[in-house]
């Protein structure tokens, strides 16, 4: 970070759980509503296109985000 901000910010410890993972998730969708403007670090650019050349050689092994999304929820649900 290029200056030092209060860390939590102040009133966050005073939050409940729930409150404070609802006040993150608010600033990571307004980060994530900026990516284009996120810069990627050296490492992260080398694994994408580490994971593109690997789906351009076998494309046939790609699954739809939903079915991953489903088998994931499955899983988590197994783990009950």
């Amino acid at each position: 970070m290029s200056h030092s901000l209060p860390m939590p910010p102040p009133g966050f410890d005073a939050l409940p759980v729930e409150d404070q993972i609802d006040y993150v998730q608010s600033l990571w969708d307004r980060i994530a509503a900026i990516a284009g403007q996120v810069p990627l670090r050296e490492w992260q650019q080398a694994v994408l296109e580490e994971r593109l050349a690997a789906h351009r050689r076998a494309p046939d092994e790609a699954r739809p985000w939903e079915e991953v999304i489903e088998r994931v929820q499955e899983r988590l649900r197994a783990g009950r």
